[in-house]
């Protein structure tokens, strides 16, 4: 059963988002725990690996992140030899990532793991809630939500 809300809570749409996400992100992190991984890591692996070697730029604009949260998400993927960055030969001031073959290992026994989160979680919610909640915050996610400058009060 849902736990209520606070007071206030279901009117702020980034409170019950931020809620939800912890949530849910709890939930992937205790299925995909076995592999050692937390489901931050995993979609950083599988965005570096459909990613082709891509930018350290391309991926934290994929991921919604600040070059300097990557930078630290990575800190232990490469630690752990599962991740490596490299100069871009045709540009030597872009970094790229690739992974490893420990890291391709990696990738391959954490998505068994995330997809028995998703049918759990798709056993919960429904298939068709499941993929319109992805839909309708892929487009939250693409929405420009620039803020102007504070108008001044009258």
């Amino acid at each position: 059963m849902p736990q209520p809300a606070l007071p206030g809570l279901t009117l702020c749409n980034n409170a019950m988002l931020r809620r939800a996400t912890r949530k849910l992100g709890q939930f992937y992190d205790d299925v995909l725990a076995p592999s050692g991984l937390k489901a931050t890591q995993q979609g950083l692996l599988y965005q570096i690996h459909i990613g082709g070697e891509p930018t350290m730029g391309a991926v934290a604009a994929a991921l919604v992140m600040d070059l300097s949260a990557l930078g630290h998400t990575l800190k232990p993927l490469i630690r752990d030899g599962y991740v490596e960055t490299f100069a871009d030969p045709d540009d030597r001031r872009a970094r790229r990532v690739r992974l490893t073959s420990r890291g391709e290992i990696k990738l391959e026994e954490v998505m068994k793991l995330w997809a028995v989160a998703q049918q759990r979680f798709e056993a919960i919610v429904g298939k068709e809630q499941a993929a319109s909640l992805r839909a309708m915050l892929d487009e939250v996610a693409a929405l420009d939500l620039e803020t102007p400058a504070a108008a001044p009060p009258d």
